[in-house]
């Protein structure tokens, strides 16, 4: 019997097929013999205590115009219908993926792998779960108060500040003290103190990259992705244009990486990315991490190859 994946992402007609790690994930199941299942945010359901789907047959292909093919889409038992589910659904963290992870939670209960898992995914908020392992991290605050987060500015001059359910570099700012802007940047973030900022001191080293280290079951792929700022914009993302330069991994890197893996791995966190900014851990990406093709085109890698061996060994192992 073949086994099937189903995976839970953003469209697919939309993706940037040289850069999505989803991509590559699919492109390696496919080629094991894994059948694909696509569903989007709206293609889940409960009934009866179980999570359903609405799956469509998924093909893909590596070819920038002409990457995917859908068939029928029809409502099944999720668990009855997929050995593993790929969890890829791109932030924001907001209620309704909060409910998406509840759903597929239901599927793990009954029987189907789910990676990452569902409550890790509720629980790792991606900038403030770094606080866990604050060894890691450079000085950081989160808070709704103005005032603290003016202090904070204060104390520590060029700072930070974004919201805690951003990514690809949205919604970032960086102040200084005696910013004249400060107070309207506060007022943007926090939505006049009705949500949480973080401030974290500015790390000068940015220059030389926003690191990328890909974590498989909490080992590092041994070459990080460093996402270079260009022209007058502070940030790296690639998303803001930021230039992606693969480097070997430092010794502290790799610290860091010892530092954060082992929990990650108890919460069933499979395929994670860090971001390591100089020396300082900056975000634990875990909702769908980015950098498979990247760093597989540099180094001739395959990452997706070393997350399915994983994958696989724990379906054997059930």
């Amino acid at each position: 019997m073949s086994r099937a994946l189903a995976v839970l992402m953003d469209p697919i007609a939309a993706i940037k097929t040289k850069k999505d790690s989803t991509f590559a994930m699919l492109l390696e199941a496919q080629r094991r013999g894994w059948a694909l299942k696509y569903m989007t945010q709206g293609d889940l359901a409960i009934r009866g205590g179980r999570a359903w789907a609405r799956l469509a047959p998924l093909v893909v292909r590596d070819d920038p115009y002409d990457w995917f093919t859908l068939g029928d889409a029809q409502w099944v038992d999720l668990a009855e219908s997929a050995q593993l589910v790929l969890a890829r659904k791109d932030p924001p963290v907001d209620e309704q993926f909060i409910y998406d992870t509840m759903v597929l939670e239901l599927a793990q209960r009954a029987g189907t792998l789910v990676a990452n898992d569902p409550q890790g995914l509720r629980d790792a908020n991606e900038k403030l779960y770094t606080l866990h392992f604050p060894q890691c991290c450079a000085p950081t605050l989160v808070a709704r108060d103005a005032g603290e987060l003016r202090r904070f500015v204060a104390e520590h001059d060029r700072t930070v500040l974004k919201p805690l359910d951003g990514m690809g570099g949205r919604g970032i700012f960086v102040s200084h003290r005696g910013d004249p802007n400060l107070n309207s940047i506060l007022e943007t973030l926090t939505v006049n103190g009705r949500r949480f900022a973080l401030a974290q001191k500015f790390i000068p080293e940015i220059t030389a990259g926003d690191k990328r280290i890909l974590l498989v079951d909490g080992e590092p792929v041994p070459y990080a992705l460093a996402r270079i700022p260009q022209g007058d914009d502070f940030r790296g993302n690639l998303a803001a244009g930021g230039r992606g330069v693969g480097v070997p991994l430092s010794d502290r890197d790799r610290w860091i990486a010892a530092q954060v893996g082992p929990e990650l791995v108890r919460r069933g966190m499979r395929f994670v990315g860090l971001d390591v900014i100089g020396d300082w851990l900056t975000e634990i990406n875990v909702t769908s991490p980015t950098c498979i093709r990247e760093l597989d085109g540099q180094f001739g890698l395959n990452i997706a190859g070393l997350l399915f061996d994983r994958l696989e060994a724990t379906l054997s192992a059930t």
